[in-house]
Formats: structure tokens, sequence, C-alpha cells
């Protein structure tokens, strides 16, 4: 099983913690193991394909929360719970025009407050237009992990960055779509790389 990058730092001093006190009050050890572990598995990054089914792809596992039209286009959220993979992954093939980084608050990642939550927008040029993609912290999500920078191509599915412990992820689509394009669902379960939000 592969991990995100950074899950060291949570997972080593965990580990370590819980070796020595397994032999000063063992179950304080069990909790740090217990932690450890959970960090392992929040950070798992396991292999994904896009499907041969043309479209704008999920960049990331979790839960539909975000279906608007915002100034003429249309945009797509996911929020990430605890559960869910963090890893994200364009949603298109193209370039990377910009990566900006948006301070902010650290509102709950599903509520409409966090439109103004720290974040960062990767906006990719694409054959079919414009998209931006946007990684957005959550209550208790304090790092944004972008692996991309400006000028880098992009496949469709690649990964392009994640986000520490809860968050969310949209997609803001070009102004061709319109609602009728998104073939999802609020509330409807998406994985990254893998689930077509939306084709022409």
């Amino acid at each position: 099983m592969k991990f995100a990058p950074g899950y060291r730092r949570f997972a080593v001093p965990a580990f370590l913690g819980a070796a020595v006190a397994a032999f000063v009050f063992p179950p304080i050890g069990a909790v740090l193991l217990g932690f450890g572990v959970f960090v392992l598995w929040f950070f798992r990054d396991p292999e994904r394909a896009p499907p041969d089914e043309p479209g704008v792809i999920s960049p990331a596992d979790g839960h539909v929360s975000v279906i608007r039209a915002e100034d003429g286009r249309v945009r797509v959220g996911v929020f990430m719970n605890v559960t869910d993979v963090h890893v994200n992954r364009a949603p298109v093939s193209g370039r990377v025009r910009t990566v900006t980084h948006r301070p902010g608050a650290h509102k709950p990642a599903f509520s409409k407050d966090s439109d103004n939550n720290e974040r960062v927008d990767i906006v990719v040029e694409s054959d079919d237009g414009e998209y931006e993609v946007s990684q957005i912290a959550g209550a208790f999500a304090r790092r944004i992990h972008p692996y991309v920078a400006t000028g880098d191509h992009l496949e469709r599915g690649d990964k392009i960055g994640h986000i520490d412990f809860g968050s969310r992820a949209d997609v803001l689509l070009p102004e061709e779509f319109s609602s009728e394009d998104v073939i999802v669902e609020k509330g409807e379960s998406v994985r990254a790389g893998e689930t077509v939000l939306a084709k022409r």
C-alpha cells in the first residue's frame, strides 16, 4: 500500500510513543498504537485508473456536497470525511496555468461557510476550456499539500495533492458546461480519478 507524503510526521511519533508507553502505561500505548494505524489508513494512496468513458472525473473520494451555478459557470464540490481517501486527482488532462494559495477560515467543509476557508486553487487549461480545482481545508484540516506547479502537464486522473484530515475538493467547470451536463446528484458517493461528474 502506498501512502501520501507527510504520513511519517504523524505516524512515527505515534508508534514510537506506543512502544515506550507499552512498558510504562499499556493503555496509553494501545491508544497511541491505534492512532498510528489510523494515520496510515487515513494517508492511504490506492491505485486508480480513469474510466474509458469520457467526461470530467471527480477530484476526490467522498459525497457530492455542492452543485451550483456561479458567475455563469457550474461548480461541483465533493466533501471528504475522515473515512475517505484524501489524495486528490486531476479531473481532466491539461496544463497547469496557476496554483494559488488563499488563506481563510477553517469552518466545517460540508457547510456553506466553507467557501471562505483556506484553500488552494489550481487552474488547468484543457482542450475544451479552463477548469479550476479547489482544495478546501475543513474544521480539522490545517495543511493543504498541492503536488503541482505552474506549467506542469497533467493527464486525467493524475495526483494533484492531498489535504490532512477532512476537507472538500471542488471543480469549477468551463462556461460551456451547464447544470444539465452534471451527471451526479448531491449526496452521491464518488471516487477520485474514477467517477465521471459531468460530460457534454
